[in-house]
């Protein structure tokens, strides 16, 4: 009764603990392809070709519903698994629908017309990869009018939060915040667009201001894969461990792990 987590690296560790907690009774394999990351500065086709094998993997342990915790993944790799890849006895869902629940204050299954929302300033901080997809802005719009997106590519900031380098990665989200603040001085709302993000929460609240709403995903991601799991029970796989897979180094992935989520962590290798 296994589920899949995949990231490119350890981001996808806050959606992991997220899940866990909400679903604790749910069995959960996570994949980070450590030995490739970071992915938001590949090619779609890399990504894509990555991500396949990644999931397949996956599938092999138990899992047959995938959650893709990677925003590049997502953007760049989704749309065309889910048309011509996954069977249909498979499930691969990504991160960015949760987002746009919330931020349109709409479910996904409701199809009704784009209608205007609230909030019609966003800024989205991304992968480089994420924001060349345009994945946010075109499944946005299907849901909702009049709202101006300025994306802005964060270069930089996963490698140094994979590299435990925090005071790096601060540096780095105030420079870019300052970027995105030139090309537009008052969002209303800001989407942390990349599962490395929520550990840099702070400083982007900080770096945007209190009048600013921070949407990260890890919590949004556990409550819509809840939501699911309640309409399509059978989905949960065969899987009945909980187990963490790399396809980098182990050992120093596992300590990684183990700070990034202040616990102990042990990966094996994929």
């Amino acid at each position: 009764m296994a589920v899949g987590i995949f990231d490119s690296g350890l981001g996808g560790l806050t959606v992991f603990d997220a899940v866990a907690k909400r679903l604790p009774d749910v069995p959960l394999v996570y994949f980070g392809d450590n030995s490739h990351a970071p992915y938001g500065v590949r090619d779609a086709q890399d990504v894509y070709d990555l991500t396949t094998a990644a999931v397949e993997r996956m599938w092999d342990e138990g899992c047959d519903l995938v959650i893709l915790a990677c925003n590049t993944a997502s953007a760049a790799a989704l749309r065309k698994m889910q048309e011509r890849w996954v069977p249909t006895n498979k499930r691969v869902l990504g991160v960015l629908v949760p987002l746009i629940e919330a931020l349109t204050e709409r479910s996904w299954g409701d199809n009704s017309p784009p209608r205007e929302v609230e909030v019609k300033h966003v800024a989205l901080f991304a992968t480089p990869a994420t924001v060349a997809s345009r994945a946010f802005q075109r499944e946005l719009a299907f849901r909702a009018i009049g709202v101006d997106v300025e994306a802005q590519a964060c270069g930089g900031v996963v490698d140094a939060i994979e590299d435990g380098d925090m005071i790096l990665a601060e540096a780095l989200v105030r420079s870019h915040v300052e970027a995105l603040h030139r090309k537009m001085p008052s969002p209303q709302a800001a989407i942390l667009g990349c599962t490395h993000y929520p550990l840099m929460h702070q400083a982007f609240q900080d770096a945007l201001g209190p009048e600013v709403k921070v949407y990260s995903q890890a919590d949004l991601v556990a409550e819509s894969l809840a939501d699911y799991l309640q309409r399509h029970p059978k989905m949960i796989g065969s899987g009945q461990q909980s187990k963490f897979l790399t396809t980098g180094d182990a050992r120093k992935v596992s300590d990684r792990a183990t700070q990034f989520l202040r616990r102990q962590i042990q990966f094996e290798v994929a």
